[in-house]
């Protein structure tokens, strides 16, 4: 997952294996809730996806016209590739939120701590 620091970077090296879990980050990286959520997605992906993750972060500051795409209205959000609608915007500490609307089903993920704070 130090890879997944710089934008386009991917948790995996690049390896792309079956059930991976496609995820795009939009932040603004100078933005302190972008580094909290990118922190916390870290997090969610060592405890709960087991590497089995490719994450792309995509800062807004240095490609805004990526927003379109996706349809991004506020950052950080972040969305689960190939997977309609699955998108969520916050600071990402309610795991458990992030793992369901996100449909991101793991053996190791049996209702991730429901912290307090926005998603």
């Amino acid at each position: 997952m130090e890879d997944a620091e710089q934008p386009g970077c991917s948790a995996n090296d690049g390896r792309y294996e079956e059930n991976i879990y496609e995820l795009k980050l939009y932040v603004i990286c100078d933005n302190q809730k972008s580094q909290i959520a990118f922190a916390n997605l870290k997090d969610i992906c060592d405890k709960y996806l087991e590497g089995k993750c490719h994450i792309e972060i995509i800062d807004l500051k240095k490609s805004p016209d990526l927003a379109r795409l996706d349809q991004i209205v506020a950052v950080p959000t972040l969305i689960r590739k190939n997977y309609p609608g699955k998108k969520i915007v916050g600071d990402l500490s309610d795991q458990k939120k992030v793992m369901e609307v996100l449909d991101l089903r793991t053996p190791s993920f049996t209702g991730a701590s429901n912290e307090k704070g926005s998603v």
